[in-house]
């Protein structure tokens, strides 16, 4: 992918690592045709180039830090008439709506790399025991093109990618109780929101049924643990082996 500009300002620094990070994860992975989803930090053309050069398709959430590329679609959905796509749901004591845009008007403009469709999602969730109403606007691009991907289907990717994210952090909120954590200077907080998450992602690698009691099995039990990472010698013999 060659090398990525690195210079003293934070948050460009920060994009430039998230991407540093992400590309290793993803190598070794055969991504012809998938939709890899991501949140802003990751709405980088560099990391769309690289997604394409591995004939994957990217699903990206566009916010602030791509002031330009928000502002082009905020201006675009501005008069938008009827959602193209809506679907309600309801659980966990709340019903959300949620409505999506999209359009390929915008994909020789914006200064982007493959946009194949531009979107807007619309949700509106009530709280049933309060009757608290919130809605938000996200805005995004895919290089999907509206004949591979209907409005339906952007809508089912966004939102399983958030479903994804949801769950990871109630993981994170009930199992480490992250909220309450005392680590609040520095890069302290970033860096072991990070080593949960990977420990997270580690559990989740395997069929379990439950992400709390497998922490609770491998806790302080580290011939349990190496077995369960494959990193002894009896964990790594063929199952044909140990017979």
């Amino acid at each position: 992918m060659g090398s990525l500009p690195v210079d003293g300002d934070s948050d460009t620094l920060k994009r430039t690592n998230e991407i540093k990070m992400a590309v290793p994860l993803l190598a070794p992975l055969n991504l012809q045709d998938k939709d890899i989803s991501a949140d802003a930090l990751l709405t980088q053309r560099a990391f769309a180039a690289y997604l394409l050069s591995r004939q994957a398709h990217y699903h990206f959430t566009v916010k602030g830090n791509q002031a330009t590329l928000l502002e082009d679609l905020q201006g675009h959905f501005q008069n938008r008439t009827a959602a193209h796509f809506t679907d309600t749901s309801s659980g966990h004591g709340r019903i959300e709506q949620r409505s999506i845009w999209v359009t390929d008007a915008l994909n020789g403009y914006l200064d982007f790399p493959g946009v194949g469709q531009a979107f807007l999602i619309e949700r509106n969730v009530l709280h049933k025991k309060t009757g608290q109403h919130s809605r938000e606007l996200a805005y995004g691009i895919t290089s999907r093109p509206a004949a591979q991907a209907s409005p339906q289907r952007l809508l089912q990717i966004n939102r399983g990618h958030w479903a994804i994210e949801n769950s990871c952090h109630w993981i994170l909120d009930w199992n480490y109780d992250e909220d309450r954590s005392r680590i609040r200077t520095g890069h302290g907080p970033e860096n072991i929101s990070r080593l949960r998450r990977f420990a997270i992602g580690l559990i989740k690698s395997k069929p379990v049924r439950s992400v709390a009691q497998t922490m609770r099995q491998l806790n302080r039990n580290m011939r349990l643990l190496f077995d369960y990472l494959l990193m002894t010698v009896n964990s790594r013999r063929p199952s044909a082996a140990r017979a």
